[in-house]
Formats: C-alpha cells, sequence, structure tokens
C-alpha cells in the first residue's frame, strides 16, 4: 500500500473528487470537497472542509454539508458542487441541491466562523432551470465584477454544451442573462466552469466530459455583459488525471487554481479506505499569449528539475506511468521542465506551466 501523499490533500477516509469553495477567510485558504464519506468510492456527496495557512500542509475539519433537507436527498445527488463567496464577513457556500423530486436547483448555507454552517430558508435560490437548457444544471461558481454577483452554472441541450449567466446583488435573489457560452465540439454538458476579469480581459474555465487529455478548457476574451465573445482557447493541463479545477482569488491578488488529482480506474489496494487527492495549486498567469499554471511560491522548493518517470529528448517529454494505458508526450520547444514528486503523484511543469502533465502512477496491488 502507498504512503499517504505528502504535498497534497486527502481525505482521512472516504471518497473525494471536485474542489468547491476555495476561499481565503479570516486568515485562513479553506478548501471544500465533494466527499463521500463512508466508503472509497462515489456515493451521496457531502461538502468536506480542509484547512490551509501555506496551501501545502492540509488540516481537515469537519464535515461542512450533509445531504439533511429534502431538495438534496438523491442517494445518487446530495450536495453536489458549488462554490465560496465572502461578503460581509460572512462565508457563504452556493452548491448544487440535488432530490429525486427537483432535480438539480442551487441552493446557499452560510457562516460566520468557516466551520459551522446553515442552509438558507429560502433554499433552493434557483429551483428551475431555463428554456435553454436541460435537467443536467449544476455547478454553480460566483465571482463578484462590475458591481454584481455574477454566477455560472453547468448545463446543456440536445447535445450542445452551455454555461448560463446568472446576476444577483445579494447572493440569495438571481436573476437570469442568458448563455454566456456554447459548443457542442466541446461536448454535451460544460461542467465545473468558472469565469472571472483576468489580466485585461476575462477567462472562462470548464470541464469537457469524457476526455482523456486536455479535458480542462480555458476560454480567454472579452465580456459584453453577456456574452464571452472574441476569446481564444487554452488547454495548459495536459492531465490525463486531472479533472473539475475550480480557482480563487487570495488576499495578495493572486488568481489560485486546484484541481481533482486521481486515476479513476485504480484498483484500490483492499487496505485502502480512501480515494483521490487534491493537485497542488498553481498561479495563473498569461505570457507571451500563453496561459500558463505554475506552482504557488509556497510550494516552488518542493520542485526538482528531473525525475525517473520523465523522460525529456530533443523538445519532447514523456512520463513512464504504467498504469496509463496510452502515452502523452508533448512535442514543442522545451525550456525548462520542473517536477513535484509525491508518494504516488507526480506532476510536470514545462517552460513555467506552459504545459502540465498530471499522473496518479501508484498503481495498487
Amino acid at each position: 500500500m502507498a504512503e499517504r501523499l505528502k504535498y497534497h490533500f486527502e481525505p482521512r477516509t472516504g471518497w473525494i473528487n471536485d474542489p468547491n469553495g476555495l476561499v481565503f477567510f479570516q486568515g485562513k485558504y479553506h478548501a471544500f470537497f465533494q466527499h463521500y464519506p463512508f466508503a472509497p468510492r462515489w456515493g451521496q456527496m457531502h461538502w468536506g472542509h480542509a484547512v490551509s495557512e501555506d496551501l501545502v500542509h492540509w488540516e481537515e475539519l469537519p464535515i461542512a454539508l450533509y445531504p439533511d433537507r429534502e431538495y438534496e436527498d438523491s442517494k445518487q445527488g446530495g450536495c453536489f458542487s458549488g462554490c465560496a463567496v465572502v461578503k460581509d464577513d460572512v462565508l457563504y457556500l452556493i452548491y448544487t441541491s440535488v432530490s429525486d423530486r427537483h432535480g438539480q436547483t442551487q441552493s446557499v448555507a452560510m457562516s460566520r466562523d468557516g466551520v459551522r454552517f446553515d442552509k438558507y430558508d429560502g433554499n433552493p435560490v434557483i429551483g428551475l432551470f431555463p428554456a435553454e437548457a436541460s435537467a443536467d444544471f449544476r455547478d454553480p461558481k460566483v465571482t463578484y465584477m462590475n458591481g454584481a454577483y455574477y454566477m455560472v452554472v453547468a448545463s446543456g441541450k440536445d447535445g450542445i454544451g452551455k454555461i448560463l449567466l446568472y446576476k444577483s446583488q445579494n447572493l440569495l435573489e438571481w436573476d437570469y442573462e442568458g448563455v454566456l457560452f456554447e459548443g457542442a465540439q466541446f461536448g454535451g454538458i460544460l461542467e465545473c466552469p468558472d469565469f472571472f476579469p483576468f489580466e485585461d480581459k476575462y477567462l472562462l474555465m470548464f470541464s469537457q466530459m469524457n476526455c482523456d487529455t486536455r479535458s480542462t478548457m480555458f476560454a480567454y476574451g472579452d465580456f459584453d455583459g453577456k456574452k464571452l465573445t472574441n476569446y481564444s482557447l487554452h488547454t495548459p493541463h495536459i492531465g490525463p488525471h486531472y479533472y473539475a479545477p475550480q480557482t480563487f482569488q487570495d488576499h495578495r491578488g493572486r488568481r489560485i487554481l486546484i484541481g481533482w488529482l486521481f486515476n479513476k480506474d485504480e484498483k484500490l489496494n483492499g487496505g485502502t479506505d480512501y480515494a483521490g487527492a487534491l493537485t497542488i495549486p498553481c498561479e495563473l498567469s498569461m505570457k507571451d499569449g500563453k496561459l500558463r499554471a505554475y506552482p504557488v511560491e509556497e510550494a516552488q522548493g518542493l520542485l526538482s528539475g528531473s525525475d525517473e518517470l520523465v523522460v525529456v529528448e530533443d523538445d519532447k517529454i514523456r512520463i513512464k506511468a504504467d498504469n496509463v494505458a496510452f502515452p502523452v508526450e508533448y512535442s514543442s520547444r522545451i525550456d525548462s521542465v520542473r517536477v513535484l514528486r509525491d508518494t504516488k503523484t507526480i506532476e510536470v511543469f514545462v517552460n513555467e506551466g506552459e504545459a502540465v502533465f498530471t499522473y496518479w502512477y501508484y498503481a495498487g496491488k
């Protein structure tokens, strides 16, 4: 059985997937995450919770959200993905509540201490999906910009993936603004969207289902108040064991990205009662027209210049991981390579994050 990860968060027990509610609140970094606490597999979703002072060492706290209301009682649902927002010294969790009766709706919980949360009596705050969308209506992510709170929500209809846009002044009452972005070429549902001002434009991020590599797409362009326009596409995260990232802006103004790190096909050792981890936090930047994701300053001391699992030859890079059914190569000019190796994961950063390989290389036996 492999050792626990040293530099990445993984749960004491149970399953985790998407990071949710990434936020800096009351002097600490908070990471909430999709969590099934009773077994190392998917189940009715809760929100787990961990805090850190340095983005490298994490302390797991009590579960933040239990699926204990009628509007989130589905055994295959519960409290799905969402986000965190600080308003008037109150921490708001905005999440998809899933019930057999109501389907996927959007709800809110609030906390003054960042540990104990009370669900809003008026939940769900968005109970119906619009005509342009479908019952796949999830993963709200909220950003305050241009004097209002904007929420993006994942959906799709008739094979066309869509990201819906809502607007609010108080986080509880939301007006539907329309479809921010759509495209069948990205899949039928554009999961885990994130949308925020970045550099001198706007950056939209979403995850593409059923993509073995480059599952996270970034669209960088202009925002006319309703739609993303004049955008360019970027895929710095090659994967393959990377999905559902989310960003937040910390108190230093950094735009920090954390994703889900796991090989979903991993055969767990019989004695292992936990599964899944969060990636090392990375700071996003734009340089020479290329989006980059590179470990935050606090984690850069963990990087090395080489590793036995990383082969670099003539501007080609390859990861030697036996549990991957296909080789993944990067063919372009390579100026630098930095590697973060943990007990069973490896993250490789090419050209200061211009390309990022993420592997869960340990195969339990």
